[in-house]
C-alpha cells in the first residue's frame, strides 16, 4: 500500500516550522533578551524591508537521556546567515560568536524540556521607504524560539509532482541564499501541488533538471547509490544536505552529485526530501508514480536512523555538529 499523508500529518508538516499560537516567554532582539509581547515593530516597518531579510532555521533535539537539549550544527547555521547577508548587501552588526552566545541564551531564558526551532532573523532597521533596501542598510537582528515536533522515525512518506513553476536561479534570485522572499517560488509551487492533489512539489531549474522542493533539498536512490542534484542546480547549500551525504558516506553508501533529469525520479527504486524543517521525508509516489513499492525504501530508512542516532545524542559520531545546552 502506498504510504500518503493523511490531513492529520499533512498539517504537522505544515506547522513543523510555524509557531502558530505556541509562542515563547523570551525573544533576543538587538542584544538582550526581551519579552515576547513587547517585540514588535510599527506596522510600517515590514513591507519592502521584508523583501531583504534572511533567516536561518536551527533545531535543538532534546536528547535521548531527556536531560539536555542538543543544538545541531548551530555554527554552520550562523555562518551561513552571515553568508546570506553579505550577498544581499545587508550590515548584520553581530560576528557568529556574538549570535552563538544570542541562541544559547534565548534558548535557555525559554527553558525548552521538548525539541525547539530556533529562527535567527535580520530584516533591514526602521521604516523602509524605497522600493529598493539600499546596500549596507544597517539590520535588527532577532532570535525566536518555538517547540515542535520531529517527525523521525515516524511511519510517513509524501506524494510529490513535479511543479510547472521552475526554481529561482543563480542569474536571478540566488537559491544559496535563505532569505524570506526566495520562499515564495515555492510557496507557488506547493499551492498547485496541494490544489492537484499531492503533497509536495519538485521544482527544475531553468536548464530543467532537478532542483529542489520548497525549504527541502532532495536525492533519489537507484540501484543503491544515492543521487542528488549539485550544489549548482540551484539549491540552496543545505546543512541538512551536507550532514545526510557525509552520513550515507559512514553507512558506506556511494553517493554522486550531479545533474538530474526529471525522468529519472520515476525510475528511482527510493526518493526522499532532506532539510531541517521535514528532516528526512520519504517520498512515496512522484507525478503518481510509484517509488519502489511504495514505501520507505532501505536507504532511506538507513540514513534516517542514522539522523536520529545523532540528533538525539545516541550516536558518537561527530561530536562537533552538537551544542550542549542544559535546561
Amino acid at each position: 500500500m502506498t504510504a500518503t499523508l493523511q490531513p492529520a500529518v499533512r498539517a504537522e508538516l505544515d506547522t513543523l516550522a510555524s509557531p502558530g499560537q505556541d509562542v515563547p516567554e523570551w525573544i533576543w532582539r538587538n542584544g538582550a533578551l526581551v519579552p515576547w509581547e513587547q517585540a514588535t515593530i510599527h506596522v510600517n516597518a515590514v513591507g519592502h524591508a521584508s523583501v531583504a531579510a534572511v533567516f536561518e532555521g536551527i533545531k535543538a533535539y532534546l536528547a535521548a537521556d531527556g536531560e539536555r537539549l542538543l543544538l545541531f550544527r548551530l555554527d554552520e547555521h550562523l555562518d551561513r546567515l552571515r553568508q546570506s547577508a553579505r550577498i544581499c548587501r545587508l550590515s548584520l552588526p553581530y560576528g557568529r560568536e556574538e549570535l552563538r552566545t544570542a541562541v544559547l541564551e534565548v534558548v535557555r531564558a525559554n527553558g525548552y524540556r521538548t525539541d525547539a526551532y530556533i529562527r535567527p532573523w535580520a530584516f533591514p532597521t526602521g521604516i523602509i521607504r524605497e522600493q529598493m533596501v539600499p546596500a549596507g542598510t544597517e539590520c535588527e537582528v532577532v532570535v525566536d524560539t518555538w517547540p515542535f515536533r520531529s517527525g523521525l522515525n515516524k511511519e510517513r512518506g509524501c506524494r510529490a509532482a513535479v511543479s510547472s513553476w521552475l526554481r529561482v536561479s543563480d542569474a536571478s534570485t540566488p537559491p544559496r541564499v535563505k532569505a524570506f522572499s526566495n520562499y515564495h517560488n515555492g510557496r507557488l509551487a506547493l499551492m498547485e501541488a496541494r490544489e492537484n492533489g499531492h503533497d509536495w512539489p519538485i521544482l527544475l531549474n531553468e536548464r530543467h533538471k532537478v532542483a529542489e522542493g520548497p525549504g527541502a533539498c532532495i536525492a533519489l536512490v537507484r540501484g543503491g547509490t544515492v543521487i542528488t542534484p549539485s550544489l549548482t542546480s540551484g539549491v540552496l547549500e543545505s546543512i541538512t544536505r551536507a550532514t545526510a551525504l557525509e552520513l550515507l558516506n559512514d553507512l558506506g553508501v556511494p553517493v554522486v552529485e550531479r545533474e538530474v533529469d526529471r525522468s529519472e525520479l520515476y525510475l528511482a527504486d527510493e526518493v526522499f526530501f532532506m532539510g531541517t524543517a521535514w528532516e528526512i521525508l520519504p517520498v512515496t509516489t512522484v507525478d503518481g508514480l510509484r517509488v519502489g513499492d511504495g514505501t520507505p525504501g532501505p536507504v532511506t530508512r538507513r540514513l534516517e536512523a542514522a539522523y536520529t542516532r545523532l540528533v538525539r545524542g545516541e550516536s558518537r559520531a561527530h561530536p562537533d555538529w552538537l551544542t550542549e545546552v542544559r535546561p
